[in-house]
């Protein structure tokens, strides 16, 4: 074997290597699926995360910028953080502008578990500290940490020996009750110990633990507590808020994210939805739109087959998410499609009203969705085909080899569960690329690693790829170069 093939095998590997790894970070949250439990997930994943880090660190980074979930995104923080000594200066700033980036775009909670992670590893170096001094700067507004994250905070502080501004540094170390704070909310949230009034002005998260120890009645606290709720808190408080029948917390489903919409939709009584069938469709419809505004997606004539079966219920990490995922994509390829034909399995009149039931016949509505002959065709499935099993996968191959040799319609597989024994989404079959994706908002990321997925372009067309993602992802996060050696 000549020198110039074993480089083309190499390169071969390692573009597959890195295709497999980032479908598994598009959709693997370490969570209870509904074939596999958690701890499956979190064994395969962390070899995943070991494999590539090892082999190939420089493109393990720049996958930061591919779109990976937050779950991947902070392992890729730690496991970069953890390892570092062998680098080289310039190697050391790439890489700690990435880690900052992704760290200013993680939730804080997941940022901070992310560098007290690499604590745990028994890490402190200069680069580590420039980094978190970086990071808490960027935060903005550290008291709100301080009272939300105390405890997280305060650990980090303590490990990375990092001075803290103005009273933030007495606050957390000297203890809240030694005196009275300049700064409002350090003040309110040392009255927020004597006072119920006090309490209800700051972060739901902590009123809620101070509420519990007073016996305060649920109903009088979501009440009071209301106006300092995110948009978020309180659509995960949507069943609580209606149990204790709390009116004060409506949400504003307006700017809620394209999932959160499908997955609200999906926590309510069949009654309630049929009831408020206008309005949810609506809603799922302009979130839709405000997630091609962000991620613009122009497609020609499209079909979707879209699974609704049992395992679509998902598990208790996770419930609906799937089928929320499949009517989030619903509704966007809808929106951004020039023509959409939509086949659900097993079928329905209207999926608003629809729960997961049945077997996964991915077969009868594929044929029905290869018979309009799409420029586009998108099948958002678990991928455990099973009535009959793996009849979608010999449709595809039929289809590519008699029917449509010249490639005019693409087939693309969403698969929104990480299935642990396969390292990855589970596939339909060899000849149809599958993408991972946790959220149906990422659907314009996915669709663009599509050309990846298929194994048609090369290595260095990947990191043509990735490359330019980087430069996307650090301007979006106004990184500026680190100091030496961070």
């Amino acid at each position: 074997m000549s020198a110039e093939t074993r480089h083309a095998a190499a390169a071969r590997v390692t573009c597959e290597d890195l295709v497999v790894f980032l479908n598994a970070c598009f959709c693997c949250t370490g969570q209870r699926e509904f074939y596999s439990d958690g701890h499956a997930q979190t064994v395969s994943i962390e070899f995943l995360h070991d494999y590539i880090r090892g082999n190939y660190r420089r493109l393990y980074a720049r996958t930061l910028a591919a779109g990976v979930n937050h779950f991947n995104r902070a392992r890729i923080v730690t496991e970069l953080l953890a390892s570092s000594r062998h680098l080289e200066a310039g190697e050391r700033r790439d890489e700690g502008r990435l880690v900052v980036a992704a760290l200013r775009s993680l939730p804080a909670p997941r940022a901070y578990r992310a560098l007290l992670a690499v604590r745990a590893r028994g890490v402190n170096n200069r680069r580590l500290r420039a980094i978190v001094r970086e990071f808490l700067s960027s935060r903005p507004d550290l008291q709100f940490d301080a009272i939300k994250y105390r405890d997280k905070l305060r650990d980090l502080i303590l490990h990375t020996h990092l001075r803290l501004p103005g009273e933030l540094g007495g606050f957390l170390f000297k203890g809240w009750k030694q005196r009275r704070y300049a700064t409002p909310l350090l003040e309110t949230f040392r009255q927020a110990h004597f006072s119920d009034e006090a309490m209800y002005e700051l972060p739901f998260t902590v009123a809620e633990g101070m509420a519990a120890r007073r016996n305060i009645d649920r109903a009088v606290f979501l009440r009071k507590i209301a106006p300092r709720l995110t948009a978020l808190e309180k659509l995960r408080l949507q069943n609580a808020a209606a149990r204790e029948g709390v009116k004060e917390l409506a949400i504003d489903l307006a700017r809620a994210g394209l999932t959160r919409v499908a997955i609200y939709l999906l926590s309510l009584p069949s009654a309630e939805r049929r009831e408020r069938r206008a309005e949810l469709q609506a809603a799922l419809d302009g979130a839709a739109r405000r997630c091609l505004r962000e991620a613009p997606l122009a497609l020609g004539r499209v079909a979707a087959v879209l699974d609704r079966s049992y395992s679509t219920t998902g598990s208790p990490d996770k419930p609906r998410r799937s089928l929320a995922v499949a009517l989030g994509v619903d509704a966007l390829l809808r929106a951004a499609s020039a023509e959409y034909m939509s086949f659900w399995t097993p079928a329905t009149d209207d999926p608003l009203l629809a729960g997961p039931r049945g077997q996964t016949d991915l077969t009868g509505p594929l044929l029905d969705a290869l018979e309009t002959r799409p420029d586009l065709v998108v099948v958002v499935s678990d991928g455990f085909d099973n009535d009959p099993t793996g009849g979608a996968g010999e449709v595809c191959r039929v289809f590519k080899a008699r029917l449509d040799p010249e490639g005019r319609t693409t087939i693309v597989h969403i698969n929104p569960v990480f299935d642990a024994p396969e390292l990855g989404p589970r596939r339909l079959g060899p000849g149809v690329p599958t993408l991972g994706l946790r959220d149906a908002e990422d659907l314009p990321t996915a669709l663009a690693f599509a050309r990846f997925a298929a194994g048609d372009l090369s290595l260095a067309e990947l990191e043509d790829y990735l490359a330019r993602r980087v430069d996307v992802f650090l301007r979006r996060a106004d990184v500026a170069p680190l100091e030496e050696g961070a």
